[in-house]
């Protein structure tokens, strides 16, 4: 096994694909090394766990509206007694705006991707192509070494 790695093929499959799903040693690790790459080819990243993320399009590029626990606080009216929907900035645009001109884009790196459904697959799949900036890899399982495969594979 190679202590050092330098990356190369994972990049040129992220770059030509937009979207991989990586299998990798549950002893963890090989993350870190492989997002130190990607930082190393100009890429910035975003990581994210794929457990309760909702509506992925909604989440990730559009402004939405979420409701807190209430804990006790209810609104008073004529409305629903569900409590404030507060709308926050889509996470992966916001961040797109803040990406240093340098920068080759934004990869998208989530874990626990093994939960997420074949239409939210779909999506990421289809990110890429929806804002050109963004690559996405998807963790989705483990194996006895890093390996890699394009997204629209598991589909």
């Amino acid at each position: 096994m190679a202590l050092l790695t330098t990356g190369k093929p994972f990049i040129k499959a992220l770059e030509s694909n937009g979207a991989i799903a990586v299998r990798m040693p549950l002893e963890g690790g090989f993350e870190g090394r492989y997002e130190r790459r990607l930082k190393a080819a100009g890429y910035e990243t975003m990581k994210l766990t794929a457990r309760g993320l909702g509506d992925l399009s909604s989440y990730l590029t559009a402004v939405h509206g979420v409701r807190p626990p209430h804990l006790g606080k209810k609104t008073v009216g004529s409305g629903a007694a569900v409590g404030y929907t507060y709308f926050i900035p889509p996470a992966l645009t916001y961040r797109l705006e803040s990406v240093s001109p340098k920068a080759k884009g934004m990869v998208l790196w989530l874990i626990e991707g093994h939960i997420l459904s074949h239409q939210e697959l779909s999506y990421l799949v289809s990110l890429p192509g929806i804002e050109p900036r963004t690559k996405v890899v998807v963790e989705v399982g483990g194996d006895r070494q890093f390996s890699w495969e394009p997204l629209a594979n598991l589909i």
